[in-house]
């Protein structure tokens, strides 16, 4: 009678348990028209290159300057593997390699509802950011919704100039005692 006792509160109590759901999205931001895009590999991201376009408008005589900077097109490395480049290798390219145990924990940046997303800062769990872009217009910021994920893959639009929307995937990365490299990379 006593083992039937404690089963059953054993029982209940796991049932009283919230299950922690292991994956969460972030919403994609932007005008949205385009190729669609999904990134995803094998492993965690252990790199990322993001080219940014800058359009710099001079008018002598009427004195105006405008300064127009969006993301062309972006790479993610999964374990040494780069992915394909989504949008395209146009203008100045960032880079950063993430170190050891290093992950991406939030994706933040600006975009212009009319076209393309202008800034995209990626920053790591050591504190660590790549920036890209010029930030002006509207504000936006992914994280993971359950503590200890990280950027899984991006999905998102991409037309011939550059990224027009963007969204983030999180998730648990399940390695075995595999950790980033950045001792042997493969370029594309």
């Amino acid at each position: 009678m006593f083992s039937i006792v404690v089963v059953t509160v054993f029982l209940a109590s796991c049932l009283a348990m919230p299950i922690q759901e292991p994956y969460s999205y972030s919403s994609a931001v932007g005008q949205g028209l385009g190729t669609p895009f999904v990134s995803s590999g094998e492993g965690r991201i252990t790199g990322v290159r993001v080219w940014e376009t800058n359009n710099n408008y001079y008018y002598y005589y009427y004195y105006y300057y405008n300064s127009n900077a969006y993301i062309s097109g972006f790479q993610l490395r999964y374990g040494y593997t780069w992915s394909p480049v989504f949008g395209r290798e146009g203008g100045e390219k960032q880079e950063m390699e993430l170190f050891n145990d290093e992950a991406i924990v939030e994706v933040s940046g600006k975009y212009n509802p009319a076209d393309y997303i202008g800034h995209r800062v990626l920053t790591t769990n050591m504190g660590r950011t790549l920036s890209a872009g010029l930030p002006s217009q509207i504000s936006f910021n992914f994280y993971p919704a359950n503590m200890g994920n990280e950027l899984r893959l991006l999905s998102g639009r991409f037309n011939g100039a550059g990224i027009t929307s963007i969204g983030a995937h999180w998730g648990l990365v399940y390695t075995e005692g595999a950790g980033n490299s950045t001792g042997n990379s493969t370029s594309s």
